[in-house]
């Protein structure tokens, strides 16, 4: 019996007659007679199962098979290239920019969203550690949220763009976080310390370093952190402590991140991080147990 259906439900072409050419079919679709095959395994597709070539068309699993043995496209410094180059950056201006207007709204330097989140040392040492992180997101007046929000735009989308979303997150997490210890450990305890600059300083260390690496001219780069590192002393009511902790954050992970060889650099920067972030946790419980007499 000629044609019909298999046990297994799957239609079958019709068997040709005896002496004649055979018809070719989809080897996906039995039932469809095609003439066109895929460039890459011959295989004939019907137009549902044609996926256009650089020269003709190839059938799905081919086109699948090519995007597995393609190189992923990634950024300079091993981050994945997924296009836009501040998402990240945009993201954090962002939570900076939400977090000013609900603090505004709440009473501004009175707000009690601020008394929970600003970088309290005698709270850190009570146990509410989310301080250390939640403080670098945190502003009270106009000119200081502008001035980090400007820093962050001017160096964020580089930086991203060169280390890919993750890194560049990490290295503005973990930045901020050395400028919270270095104030939890080198302030009074009962000073609160609030604002972005040492995830900032951090981004600013390293630029310092990518760019040195790179080969490029780091004048003005020295220029305006020597501008900055004196406004840090000089002006008042500002967190020395948070400043340098932040810069000395980003310089030894821009460092990691920057000298890392090509063949390890994933499992060496991710070590790096990681070794930041378990070296800012001993010193938090170090510290805490210094305050607490524990």
């Amino acid at each position: 019996m000629s044609g019909g259906v298999t046990g297994s439900g799957s239609p079958q072409p019709p068997e040709p007659p005896p002496g004649s050419r055979a018809v070719p079919h989809c080897y996906r679709h039995p039932d469809r007679e095609t003439y066109i095959s895929c460039q890459r395994c011959g295989r004939p597709i019907c137009p549902q199962c044609m996926n256009q070539a650089s020269v003709g068309f190839q059938c799905p699993e081919c086109v699948a098979a090519g995007r597995s043995s393609s190189p992923r496209p990634g950024t300079v410094y091993g981050g994945a290239a997924r296009g836009g180059d501040n998402v990240v950056t945009l993201a954090l201006i962002g939570l900076n920019v939400v977090m000013f207007v609900l603090i505004l709204a709440t009473g501004g330097s009175g707000s009690p969203l601020l008394r929970e989140v600003v970088l309290f040392p005698v709270g850190v040492a009570g146990g509410e550690w989310w301080r250390l992180f939640t403080t670098m997101f945190v502003h009270v007046e106009l000119f200081h949220l502008f001035f980090n929000m400007f820093a962050l735009w001017i160096f964020g989308p580089q930086l991203e763009h060169l280390l890919g979303r993750l890194r560049f997150a990490a290295l503005y997490l973990l930045s901020g976080l050395v400028g919270s210890i270095a104030v939890y450990w080198l302030s009074n305890p009962a000073t609160p310390t609030l604002g972005a600059s040492g995830a900032v300083f951090g981004l600013l260390g390293a630029a310092l370093v990518v760019s040195v690496r790179r080969g490029y001219d780091v004048g003005w780069l020295l220029g305006l952190l020597g501008i900055n590192v004196a406004f840090t002393f000089l002006a008042p009511n500002i967190s020395w402590q948070g400043h340098l902790g932040g810069l000395v954050g980003g310089l030894l992970l821009g460092a990691a991140l920057a000298w890392a060889p090509r063949p390890h650099r994933t499992m060496l920067h991710l070590a790096a991080f990681v070794a930041v972030f378990v070296l800012c946790a001993f010193l938090v419980v170090a510290r805490t147990a210094q305050l607490t007499g524990a």
